[in-house]
């Protein structure tokens, strides 16, 4: 499956990576990587530009912290980020249930 099933799916990915607090790019690149147990390995030069989006979007905000010495920007869901997130979740489930169907699951 790897990154290629993200394609189309990354913003919200990210947003749900973004659910439980700030966190800085690396953090999230973990995060996903973790959740997706391995499957989901998101590059630097696939996250910034998606991060950017949705910071122009108004769906996340970022700010500079250092933690250990080290100067980074942290990401973090906005109240639109939040609304959007959650009509996105609805909208892939009810995706994934329909294909399910179709695919003769049980659902």
């Amino acid at each position: 499956m790897k990154v290629d099933a993200l394609r189309g799916q990354l913003e919200l990915v990210v947003l749900a990576a973004l659910r439980d607090g700030p966190r800085h790019g690396y953090a999230i690149i973990k995060e996903l990587r973790e959740r997706s147990r391995g499957e989901f390995d998101v590059l630097e030069g696939t996250l910034y530009p998606a991060l950017h989006r949705l910071e122009q979007a108004g769906l996340i905000k970022s700010r500079w912290a250092t933690a250990a010495g080290r100067r980074r920007r942290v990401y973090e869901l906005t109240g639109r980020g939040t609304k959007a997130l959650a009509e996105q979740e609805r909208g892939w489930r009810s995706f994934v249930h329909t294909l399910d169907s179709v695919l003769g699951g049980t659902s």
